[in-house]
């Protein structure tokens, strides 16, 4: 079995045809088709490649934006695929639109339509205007019908690993860091290392060749495209952040025709890009009220059944009670809560009848922790109530007010080497392996359905954004043993697939060499103010060459704790890791002893997080070594280049070499027995 995506090689014609059927004059016209296709985007010139693909039977939004002649309106809107009229109503929208299109559009919409016949299907929109004028456009989209292999049976559970923004710069330096080389050989290879099928993937979203964490998520689990910032549907021309054209997520198709159960862990905050996009519709990933609204309210659709991670001012009651140790961590007299009316949303009608779900209101004082306890949820504040939580009920699980603190950091706390994590607020925080291992025991315990698990390393990616090249690795190897939990748990249940890849890459994260001096001289160096000579790869006399490249980067070595991470971060001539989308920042090529500010934190602003360095430009500054970045923004960006893919389990050995993003989820359909009818 093999998934191919469609390859085009008529963009110049596209380019040409957008131009040539563009005009300034407000005219009858469709501006947008949706499912997005090329056939309509160049008018008939380009059908391939094929954009918009499904599995049968699986549930997607309808919709045309219309423009009318000037001085009238829509009367009527109507779809057909391959000439056959699709049943059901259409609702028309002409306000709240966005400032671009003309007075008069209308959006309209067909909710909830699916197909269950494989081939590519032409989509034809047919527009009534008031004065009797019509207007018809059409597009295509591709039912895929892929039986499962004959040579296995369905899979029942899918685990699915996202290490975001780790690229294959980032699996060497953990494996290097976690297990060492000697000779040119891995002596301990990481768990993911061990994992036996592969292939490369290719991240680019709707509107551009560099993803966003939402889209790089949300094309896994849906099979199409969404647009940078969106998750789990299509782009509109309405200002409204959840009312756009909703794409079925593999969890919610499974929940539906199996009665399966959803699982997301986290260590960012839960509302977060890509545990959002598993379960949330939405073309604005940062309005968090809504987005954990929708986790709940939606949860006969979506399955959810284990959340876990940060964010719990998304929970809290605005305003909150901050007076003690629960729950804003140590803060007293601060409102933890950042629950608003204008992250929230209510539903239009048509949604809500469609797909049978709760219209949802703007309720900024809602206590999302005790509807989850309503609910039959059992809570989980820390790490201590976590393992002492039964198995036999649905678990939510927040541990901090926002991004939860990363490896080095947490273990820091747990060795007594550091109190990072006193200045959240949050000292008992759980580690990735511990929250899989939980997550993996409610979700199986008396699971007759199957599950659907998404476990994200999230500060892989926040920390290559902050160019902390100790924490980024860090979070790797803690990522690396949350993926040994899975592989035990599949080798164990033999009907579970396990998949490991990321959404992006960050950084142009690449392991560049090893240190050509000690720790104390690099620590000495880093203090000395004397510029780039110093710390620099090209520095002069005794002072420089501290990057050994080449022969000079020998084998750099770590010894590891008895928690099984490495003891230091800064052993003498460590592994040095370079940046190709970089910021500017100073380098003295130790870890840094605190993190960067985390402007999602509440109270960042304020002590003890204000003492945190505000940028890369605000650390190691008494090195005086001054790395150029080349891009505009503060921090490091994400990168185009594929990312490797890791598949183990029932139904893994389908998948392997070069594939888009979204192949993987027709892949997950069809070893789940969903691709065929």
């Amino acid at each position: 079995m093999q998934i191919r995506s469609y390859l085009s090689t008529a963009g110049l014609l596209a380019v040409a045809a957008a131009a040539l059927f563009s005009t300034s004059a407000q005219a009858l016209s469709v501006s947008r088709l949706t499912p997005p296709s090329e056939l309509f985007r160049t008018n008939g010139v380009s059908s391939a490649p094929i954009i918009a693909r499904f599995i049968p039977g699986q549930r997607f939004d309808l919709q045309a934006t219309v423009q009318p002649d000037a001085g009238q309106t829509i009367s009527s809107v109507s779809f057909s695929v391959d000439g056959v009229p699709v049943p059901g109503s259409v609702s028309l929208v002409t306000t709240g639109l966005v400032p671009t299109v003309a007075p008069n559009t209308a959006v309209a919409s067909r909710r909830a339509y699916s197909l269950s016949t494989s081939g590519v299907h032409t989509l034809t929109v047919s527009a009534l205007q008031s004065n009797g004028s019509s207007v018809t456009r059409s597009g295509n989209f591709e039912i895929i019908g892929i039986p499962a292999p004959g040579s296995i049976t369905p899979v029942k559970n899918i685990i699915f690993m996202l290490g975001d923004g780790m690229g294959a710069g980032h699996r060497s330096a953990a494996r290097i860091v976690q297990g060492g080389i000697s000779q040119g050989k891995s002596i301990t290879p990481l768990a993911m290392d061990t994992i036996p099928y592969s292939a490369s993937i290719m991240t680019a979203s709707l509107n551009s060749i560099v993803t966003d964490s939402a889209p790089g998520m949300s094309n896994y689990v849906t099979g199409n495209k969404a647009q940078n910032n969106q998750e789990g549907v299509f782009p509109d021309d309405t200002v409204a952040a959840f009312d756009n054209p909703r794409i079925e997520y593999l969890s919610e198709y499974l929940h539906r025709v199996r009665g399966t159960r959803t699982g997301i862990v986290t260590t960012a905050d839960v509302f977060d890009a890509t545990p959002a996009a598993n379960a949330v519709h939405t073309q604005a990933r940062g309005n968090g009220t809504g987005i954990v609204d929708q986790f709940l309210d939606e949860r006969a659709s979506n399955g959810l059944y284990v959340l876990m991670g940060g964010g719990r001012k998304w929970f809290l009651p605005n305003p909150s009670n901050c007076a003690g140790s629960e729950p804003c961590g140590n803060a007293t007299g601060f409102n933890g809560s950042q629950r608003g009316n204008g992250t929230d949303y209510v539903l239009p009608a048509d949604l809500v009848s469609a797909y049978g779900i709760a219209p949802g209101v703007l309720d900024p004082a809602r206590n999302l922790i005790a509807d989850f306890q309503a609910a039959g949820f059992s809570y989980a504040p820390n790490n201590s109530a976590l393992l002492n939580l039964p198995n036999n009920q649905p678990l939510l699980g927040l541990f901090a007010l926002s991004n939860m603190n990363v490896a080095l950091d947490k273990l820091g706390k747990r060795r007594g080497t550091s109190t990072v994590v006193d200045d959240f607020g949050f000292p008992d925080q759980p580690l990735l392996p511990d929250m899989t291992r939980k997550a993996l025991e409610v979700l199986d315990h008396g699971n007759r359905n199957g599950f659907f698990l998404m476990v994200e390393g999230a500060s892989i990616d926040k920390q290559s954004h902050n160019m902390d090249s100790e924490r980024a690795i860090m979070d790797t190897i803690e990522f690396d043993k949350a993926i040994a939990v899975a592989q035990a748990f599949a080798a164990r249940d033999k009907n579970t697939l396990v998949i490991v890849t990321a959404d992006h890459e960050n950084g142009g994260f690449s392991v560049i060499g090893g240190s050509t001096v000690s720790s104390a001289d690099l620590d000495s160096r880093a203090n000395s103010g004397a510029g780039t000579g110093a710390a620099g790869p090209r520095g002069s006399g005794p002072a420089g060459n501290v990057v050994g490249t080449y022969d000079a980067a020998g084998f750099p070595r770590y010894t590891q704790a008895a928690d099984g991470y490495p003891q230091s971060m800064d052993p003498d001539f460590k592994l040095l890791i370079g940046y190709a989308a970089n910021a500017d920042r100073y380098e003295d090529w130790l870890s840094n002893p605190l993190p960067l500010r985390d402007s999602q934190q509440p109270g960042n602003n304020t002590a003890p997080l204000n003492s945190h360095p505000a940028s890369p430009l605000n650390r190691d500054v008494l090195g005086g070594f001054l790395v150029t970045g080349q891009v505009s923004d503060a921090v490091a960006a994400h990168t185009g280049n594929d990312i490797p893919l890791s598949a183990f389990g029932r139904g893994s050995q389908f998948i392997h070499g070069t594939l888009d993003n979204t192949d993987v989820f027709f892949v997950m359909a069809a070893v789940a027995g969903l691709g065929g009818r």
